[in-house]
């Protein structure tokens, strides 16, 4: 059975073109695990500390059965050594401070994962506008959050944060 895995991407660390080269990256090794659509690019305003806005957007993956990544464990393992061959140092940041890129899982299908290194539907994903706008994006105002309700209404109601979509594809 494959199942949509949308993948939060993010980064606010050097130019706008060189945060776009670590995306891009990202989205070519992730689309080795599965079919892959892009969501737009957004300008969002930091939470946390002050520092620059980030760009952030979400790629979709159609993991499989028998596909590598399938299971919890490696996908997040996957994600963080990805993180860090872009240059992501998680033990000198800052928390909601300035990050090369973050790579999040936000859902993964109708699962709910509760593991020690690894939690689906992401445990803050309604309270983030930035995360939503490119989950709508992919999966539509109607995509069932499991636990937490269409993914519209969470995006409706999260609608005053700045998040500015600035770019349909990258």
């Amino acid at each position: 059975m494959t199942e949509p895995v949308v993948i939060g991407l993010g980064g606010n660390v050097g130019s706008e073109a060189a945060i776009l080269e670590r995306f891009g990256r990202a989205r070519g090794a992730l689309g080795a695990l599965g079919a892959l659509r892009t969501a737009p690019l957004y300008r969002t305003a930091p939470l946390g500390p002050a520092q620059p806005a980030f760009l952030n957007t979400a790629v979709c993956l159609a993991i499989g059965d028998g596909q590598p990544g399938e299971l919890p464990e490696e996908l997040i393992d996957t994600l963080l050594a990805l993180e860090r061959a872009l240059g992501r140092a998680r033990e000198r940041e800052v928390r909601w401070g300035p990050r090369t890129i973050d790579l999040d899982v936000l859902v993964w299908g109708a699962r709910i994962v509760r593991t020690p290194r690894l939690w689906v539907p992401h445990p803050r994903l309604a309270e983030r506008r930035f995360a939503l706008a490119p989950l709508v994006a992919l999966l539509g105002d109607g995509f069932p959050v499991p636990g937490l309700g269409d993914a519209g209404s969470l995006l409706r109601a999260v609608a005053t944060q700045a998040c500015d979509e600035i770019a349909a594809g990258w």
